[in-house]
């Protein structure tokens, strides 16, 4: 079914060559999101001496990219559906250049944290627009998949490389390079989307809703800071509850606002399709359930191996080759079983590579790590593309942007939800069974907040007792983390089972001529 039946503006059917440089900009353009998202956190120590950056400074770096990206994702989807897509991805692309330049060439820990804020609305704005491009684009059910599924994959992989890039710029060119690397591919990105993208728009020109932007932003920033708030301090803390039930307010009016008759930032009649909730839900868990490996695995590299950022990233290569042979068999395999088994087998997959996770110990290879983390890969990339597809599928064309903007949001807060909540078991597991005895106060407290700090006091100290005890306490940390996120794995499959149709409805004639034009 479609969700709307006016018709979309100005797009036109591509040819084959063009077509692929279509496909070949947006997914440059997504991959460089990716890899920001996680580029940054092998950087903070050096960030922290050159820019004498205080450890709140450190983590307004990230949070302050994070917090608007989830604040203007909504409205940014809306953006393309009025003005044209084509236009707004230029902007977008342009826009992000520039604050990767302004980044790369920050002088000081506020100016990096405001380029960074910068950053972050170039990229709020391109990820829906891009998937509403290839919503508008890519006309036949079977081409929407295939471009889908190397949008996802270029949207994935960039967080397990950023490790890898961040490590290799590190060692050969300086942390400034970190961001300009951003710069080449934003404008080769934003020349190929001038040059080979048909301008599109909604024929409906959706108006501006002013007071649901205002309150959607308020809420999921208060909602992604809040939750980053539980994941530094507790659950329990004063500033996480406040930012929670403001965020739960601030939503709640939203959706309230978002009953009227017309006018509104988004369309509640998609969450009545039970199709577009479940790629929504589904999404999210998926996510949710990633942040597991890619949070828990890198400490268990460096602090547990001793491998070094790059050594870490390069480790993580795994994950991504499963995650792109998942995504390349799944149209087939949807093909003969049908997209709700495909993609409840892609969590059963997941949860099986986590289960293998949960038996990692001190001994264990890296060839037994490697095997469970593409398996993890493997079911991610059979599941996330199918989903994703199947909410894209019933959206018509003159709301591919807002829908498209809406699946992204749930992603984002899958996300940062995941680091918090598995954060927090990390942590709390770790605490629970790291032994202090006998130190100091001020040791103790740094034992306390992770392997990290705890392998350092032991080395200081030199005690082969206190190494003994924080290893053993992180691996048992970590095991446990696995076996939660095994847990997300298996509750996906059942949403799957429950929210997922046998097999993903093909686009209605309506959407296909709107589609070309």
């Amino acid at each position: 079914m479609t969700i709307s039946s006016a018709t979309d503006v100005g797009a036109t059917t591509l040819t084959g060559g063009r077509r692929f440089g279509v496909l070949i900009a947006l997914c440059l353009a997504t991959l460089v999101l990716g890899l920001d998202t996680t580029v940054l956190n092998v950087a903070l120590p050096t960030l922290a001496g050159d820019l004498d950056a205080s450890t709140s400074q450190l983590q307004w770096m990230a949070n302050s990219y994070n917090l608007v990206l989830a604040a203007l994702l909504l409205p940014a989807g809306l953006l393309g559906d009025r003005y044209g897509r084509r236009k707004i991805m230029v902007i977008a692309l342009t826009l992000f250049g520039a604050a990767s330049l302004a980044c790369g060439l920050a002088g000081s820990a506020t100016a990096l944290i405001a380029s960074r804020a910068a950053l972050g609305i170039g990229a709020a704005m391109i990820v829906p627009v891009a998937l509403s491009l290839i919503t508008v684009l890519f006309r036949t059910k079977e081409e929407r998949k295939k471009a889908l599924g190397f949008f996802v994959v270029a949207n994935s992989i960039g967080m397990p490389l950023g490790p890898i890039v961040g490590g290799l710029l590190l060692d050969h060119a300086g942390w400034h390079w970190i961001f300009l690397m951003n710069v080449p591919i934003a404008v080769l990105a934003a020349l190929a989307v001038r040059l080979l993208i048909p301008e599109s728009r909604s024929a409906d020109r959706p108006a501006i809703d002013w007071p649901g932007i205002a309150l959607s932003s308020a809420g999921l920033a208060a909602l992604v800071y809040g939750v980053t708030k539980a994941g530094e301090k507790s659950w329990t803390d004063g500033t996480t509850l406040v930012l929670l039930a403001a965020a739960v307010v601030l939503l709640g009016v939203f959706i309230a606002w978002q009953r009227r008759p017309s006018g509104s930032l988004i369309d509640l009649g998609l969450f009545r399709d039970k199709v577009f909730t479940g790629s929504a839900v589904l999404l999210m868990v998926s996510v949710f359930a990633i942040f597991g490996l890619l949070f828990t695995i890198p400490q268990y590299f460096q602090g547990i191996d001793g491998s070094d950022a790059l050594h870490t990233g390069l480790k993580l290569l795994p994950f991504i080759g499963g995650m792109a042979v998942g995504a390349k068999i799944a149209q087939p395999l949807e093909t003969k079983a049908g997209t709700r088994v495909l993609v409840m087998a892609g969590f059963l997959v997941m949860a099986v590579g986590f289960v293998l996770g949960a038996f990692t110990g001190l001994d264990t290879g890296y060839g037994y790590t490697a095997l469970w983390i593409v398996v993890v890969g493997l079911g991610l990339g059979c599941s996330m593309p199918q989903a994703m597809n199947a909410g894209l599928g019933i959206l018509d064309p003159d709301r591919a942007g807002t829908g498209s903007a809406l699946l992204q949001a749930f992603r984002q807060v899958g996300g940062t939800v995941g680091v918090a909540v598995l954060g927090t078991v990390l942590n709390s597991v770790y605490r629970s069974h790291v032994s202090t005895g006998g130190l100091p106060a001020q040791a103790a407290e740094a034992v306390e907040k992770g392997v990290g700090p705890g392998l350092a006091v032991a080395a200081k100290t030199g005690s082969a007792e206190l190494l003994a005890s924080v290893r053993d306490a992180f691996m048992t940390s970590l095991n446990t983390t696995m076996w939660v996120s095994a847990g997300i794995g298996v509750a996906g499959a059942v949403l799957a089972a429950v929210l997922m149709p046998k097999r993903a409805a093909k686009a209605s004639d309506d959407a296909l001529m709107g589609i070309s034009g």
